[in-house]
Parts: structure tokens; C-alpha cells; sequence
């Protein structure tokens, strides 16, 4: 009898063998766009230190250039791709060179700069892209000692900016009023890099002293702070969104390049650090909230690694890399809402090259066979919606930011107007339609006064309680001089009176007549408008006597002609724009 105890497997002994963790971004890969559809010859600043010198929202594409004084970034509409020209406007206002740049989230078109020259600068971008240098910003944020390294928006409030400085202070204003609400003085270094989570309510940073700290942004108190990575060269952070989750890169002790994944609440031993490689490049991540994807750039490399975070130990997992054999200088990255739906693009990052004046789209793809939208790849995203206004955030309320689907599969965009300035008040608001009704051509009437119809007399009869307006005062002295012209020249022939007033009569008629034909036109062809512009001009100042005043009064009268013509012709052209712009809508939409 066979004994089967010894055929049966113990039972001490288990499988190890999990088999392979199943993903779905697990096969995602990188595509690089085509040579039209890459921006060429553009100048990429060399002085950009760490930072990306590039943003990106669904309208423009920002990049720092480099100029021969002070500091300048170019606005190119994401369309306009291929060769730019370099004469391309740019925008000009910084003493320095400009440093960080970072879209508004609730305004494609306002943009927000730091620079050299220790200002943060707020910029309105036209739709369409700049027709010239733009020179004047809307605010100048003015307050730190040192050089602007980093400006961020609040994701969930509006109008609510952070920067940080090398004077180690991190400052929070009030964007739409320009004004300085907070100083964050913790810091005993150079700060590397400043990332908010999902809502705004925690900030964490890195710093020289390879500090990682936990900022609570409101009350400006150091919730966490632990050693990050021990190496001497910069390391950054960045929030892995609502999950309480911080991950980091840096180097370690021998100069090898390594990756975190800390616990908010707890930063004295992380929840995993790794190996990458033993590259010089500095490391800098970037997050995306709904697919829980951490992609890493180094500068200098030609690779883009992707990881995915999870909840539960090891907490990060390896996916797969783009690799190129040119490196890159910096990243700009597309808002979630710019992204191809029909393409299932995930990503997208705009990068500049270290070698060459370009700059390519690089899409972060997941293969489907279906073009159709996918829910799984794409759960509902943040909107360019504010949840709150700036006054409640600083008086203490945390919301979530609000969220929108992409099932659309269009692409999503803001326009706003351009907003006032802080210096300016709420009676400028109306000056276009001022301006408007001022340029209209006015018909005035030349009739005596008694031969006026009823219904003029009825309208002299409404305003006749307003007598102090300038309209009235025109109409009064245009009819008591017709009147008194017509009398003088009746009693001419009777008395040495009657001889004076035909005489002034005479010489007011040949003066107009001279003026005429000095302007270039002739007595009767000069157009009506020009006509009431200077009838009025002569019934407003007191009649010229001399030949030097009737110079005065001719010089005088053609300035505000020339004037005149100028704000036509600028009207004029903002018509033809708008038409260009209405076309342009039209075919796109056909």
C-alpha cells in the first residue's frame, strides 16, 4: 500500500508569485508632434534657473525668450505653429529676466509673471494673440527683496496668488486689488519648489536645507517638517492631490537621483524612496489628479518616466518612460481640459528644447481601439469655475474645486473681458460707448430760430429746464448771432454802426472761406463734418479780432482735426479686426 501523505504539498510553504499588477495608463506612451505642428525659431531664455519658463492653458502657449535688456516672454496662440517670426510682439515690462509664468486657472487670458527684478507682474492677453508690444501690465505686485523664483494660483479660489523669492519668504496677494494679504516668513533658504493639494488648504515646499515642509497657507503655520533628501542639489515636490500624499525628487548622499512618497502627516520616514538613476539632471514632477499619474522630467535628459500612486504599499509603481534623444530645458503642461478626448490623451507637456530654438507638443496617450469617450480615463475634471472669491478664503472657507465633465470632447475655454485696474474706478466702465457716441457725426441746423418747426420747439420746450448744458449754450449764441448778423446787415447803409458790423460780418465769412482753402479743400466741397467742427470751434471762443489770433484759432482747429482723424482711423481698425475675428469663428465652426 502506497503511503500518499509524502506526494501531498506542505502546507508552510506558499506561493510568492502575484502576477502582474494590472493598470490600465500601464501601456501609455508618448507621442511626439510633427515638425508643422512644433514652434520654431524661438529664442528660449537661458536664465530660467529651475523653473519651466513655459505655461500653457487651451488658448496660448507662453514661453520666456531671451532679449538683449531687461526680461520678455512671447504669447503665441496655439494654433499659430511653425517658423516665428522674430520681430513677434512680445511682452516687455520687466526690468529682468523673466523667471516663472503660470495661466490663471479661472482666466485663459490673464497671465501672472516673476522676475529678476523682484516684481510679480498680471498681464490681460487679448484673444487672438498680441498685435504689439505690450508694455503696461495690469497690476505690479511689488514686495519682495530679492529675485521672483515661483508664482502659483490657487487652484479653488479666485484671484489668489502665492510667490517665493530668494529672500525665503513666501507672499500671498489679493490679485484682483493688487494687494498683499500674507507673508509666510518660514523659511531659512532658497526655496526649490511650492505645490498646493486638491482645495488649496495645504502647501508643501522644499528648500536649500533639504528641508520638506507642510504649510497651512492660512494661518501660516509649519504643520510638518522632516529631512528630504540628502543630496546638495535641488529637490522638488509636488501634492498628489486629495490624498494626503506628497511626492518628492531629489538626490541622495552619493549623487544618485531618488523619488519619495511621503505622508502629510508624518514626514520622518518616508512611505517609499527609490533609486532612478545616477544622472546630474535636476528632477521635476509633474501630477495629474484623475488618473493618479506622476510623470518625471529631468533637465538636460530626453526621457519623461511615468509612475502611478496608490493608496496602499509600495504607494508608487514604475509604468513606463517616452525617451528622445534631445534634452529638453524646461516643460509647459495643458490643464486637463485642453486634452484630446477622441485621441484619449492624458497629458500633454510643451517642451522646450536645451540645443535648439523649438518647442514641441509631446501627447501623453493611452491606446483603445475605439474612438469613443472613455469614463474610466476621464472622471470628472476641475472647470475653469472658481469655487469661492479670494474674500472668502482669506476669511477662512476650504471647498473643493468645482468639477465639470469632458464627455463634450471639446475643448474648454475661458473669455473674460479685460478686467480694471486697481487704480481705476467703476465710472471708466462706459468709456468705449462715451467714445462711441462722441465720435458720431453731429448734423446741426442752421435755420433761424423762427423758422424752426413745432416739433423742434417742442423738443427747445423738454430741455429747457436744463439751460446750463453746453448744448444749450451753443444753441443760444449760433441763434443770437444769426439774428444779430441778419439786423446788421439790414441797417448797413444807415448809420457808422450798421458799417462796423457789415465789416465784421465780411471778415468772419472770409476768414472761414481762408481756413478752407489753407486746409486743402475747396470752400464748397469741404466736408460737413469738418464744417461743424469748425463752426463750433468759433462759436466757443471769442471771435478773433487780429491776424495773429486768427492764426492761433486756424493752428488750434487743425490739431483737433488731425485728432479727429487719428481716433477714426483707430476705430477703423479695431472694426476690421473684429470682422477678421467673426470670419475666423465662422470657418472654424463650419
Amino acid at each position: 500500500m502506497v503511503d500518499t501523505r509524502a506526494c501531498q504539498k506542505p502546507s508552510s510553504r506558499q506561493n510568492t508569485f502575484r502576477g502582474i499588477r494590472s493598470s490600465k495608463f500601464r501601456h501609455v506612451y508618448g507621442k511626439g508632434a510633427r515638425k508643422e505642428n512644433c514652434y520654431e525659431n524661438v529664442l528660449i531664455t537661458q536664465k530660467a534657473h529651475d523653473t519651466a519658463a513655459c505655461a500653457v492653458n487651451p488658448k496660448f502657449v507662453a514661453i520666456a525668450v531671451e532679449v538683449a535688456g531687461g526680461g520678455a516672454f512671447i504669447v503665441l496662440p496655439l494654433d499659430k505653429t511653425g517658423r516665428i517670426d522674430i520681430n513677434t510682439p512680445k511682452v516687455t515690462g520687466h526690468a529682468g529676466p523673466v523667471l516663472d509664468l503660470k495661466w490663471c486657472p479661472f482666466n485663459d487670458n490673464l497671465i501672472a509673471s516673476g522676475a529678476d527684478d523682484c516684481t510679480i507682474k498680471l498681464w490681460h492677453i487679448p484673444d487672438g494673440g498680441l498685435k504689439a508690444n505690450l508694455t503696461e501690465p495690469l497690476a505690479d505686485l511689488q514686495g519682495h527683496q530679492r529675485r521672483v523664483s515661483i508664482v502659483e494660483w490657487h487652484p479653488t479660489a479666485e484671484n489668489v496668488l502665492f510667490s517665493a523669492g530668494y529672500d525665503y519668504q513666501i507672499l500671498v496677494w489679493d490679485a484682483r486689488r493688487g494687494v498683499l494679504m500674507q507673508t509666510l516668513d518660514l523659511h531659512t533658504d532658497v526655496i526649490y519648489s511650492l505645490s498646493l493639494n486638491r482645495d488649496g488648504s495645504r502647501m508643501a515646499t522644499t528648500s536649500r536645507d533639504k528641508r520638506l515642509r507642510i504649510i497651512d497657507p492660512l494661518s501660516g503655520k509649519v504643520l510638518q517638517e522632516g529631512l528630504c533628501h540628502e543630496g546638495s542639489k535641488a529637490c522638488k515636490a509636488v501634492y498628489c492631490g486629495d490624498m494626503g500624499l506628497v511626492f518628492t525628487t531629489g538626490f541622495s548622499r552619493f549623487s544618485d537621483r531618488q523619488y519619495g512618497v511621503w505622508d502629510e502627516k508624518n514626514l520622518n520616514t518616508p512611505l517609499r524612496l527609490d533609486t532612478i538613476d545616477s544622472s546630474s539632471g535636476v528632477l521635476t514632477p509633474f501630477y495629474d489628479h484623475d488618473t493618479r499619474v506622476v510623470f518625471v522630467a529631468g533637465k538636460g535628459d530626453g526621457n519623461i518616466r511615468y509612475y502611478e500612486i496608490t493608496d496602499s504599499p509600495p504607494y508608487c509603481h514604475f509604468l513606463s518612460q517616452y525617451i528622445s534623444g534631445e534634452p529638453q530645458r524646461g516643460f509647459g503642461v495643458m490643464p486637463k481640459r485642453g486634452c484630446k478626448v477622441s485621441q484619449c490623451e492624458i497629458f500633454r507637456f510643451y517642451k522646450l528644447y536645451a540645443t535648439k530654438a523649438i518647442c514641441e507638443p509631446i501627447s501623453m496617450i493611452v491606446p483603445r481601439k475605439s474612438d469613443q469617450f472613455q469614463p474610466d480615463l476621464y472622471p470628472d475634471t476641475a472647470s475653469p469655475t472658481p469655487a469661492m472669491s479670494a474674500e472668502e478664503w482669506f476669511a477662512g472657507t476650504t471647498r473643493g474645486p468645482v468639477l465639470m465633465s469632458m464627455k463634450t470632447g471639446m475643448t474648454i475655454k475661458t473669455h473674460r473681458p479685460l478686467p480694471l485696474r486697481p487704480t481705476e474706478s467703476s465710472s471708466d466702465k462706459n468709456a468705449d460707448k462715451k467714445y462711441a457716441f462722441l465720435s458720431r457725426e453731429t448734423r446741426a441746423d442752421y435755420r433761424p430760430l423762427e423758422v424752426k418747426t413745432s416739433s423742434s420747439t417742442d423738443k427747445d420746450l423738454k430741455t429747457s429746464t436744463n439751460l446750463d448744458t453746453k448744448f444749450q449754450a451753443l444753441q443760444k449764441l449760433w441763434g443770437c448771432n444769426v439774428k444779430n448778423m441778419g439786423d446788421n446787415k439790414e441797417q448797413c447803409s444807415t448809420n457808422s454802426s450798421g458799417i462796423e458790423s457789415e465789416k465784421t460780418y465780411t471778415s468772419t465769412k472770409n476768414t472761414i472761406n481762408k481756413m478752407n482753402i489753407k486746409s486743402g479743400d475747396s470752400p464748397h466741397k469741404l466736408t460737413s463734418y469738418a464744417m461743424q467742427e469748425k463752426e463750433i470751434e468759433i462759436l466757443e471762443k471769442p471771435s478773433p479780432k487780429t491776424e495773429s489770433e486768427l492764426r492761433r484759432a486756424y493752428t488750434a482747429q487743425c490739431e483737433e482735426l488731425k485728432l479727429l482723424r487719428r481716433q477714426l482711423i483707430i476705430k477703423d481698425r479695431r472694426i476690421h479686426e473684429l470682422e477678421d475675428q467673426l470670419n475666423q469663428f465662422k470657418t472654424h465652426h463650419k
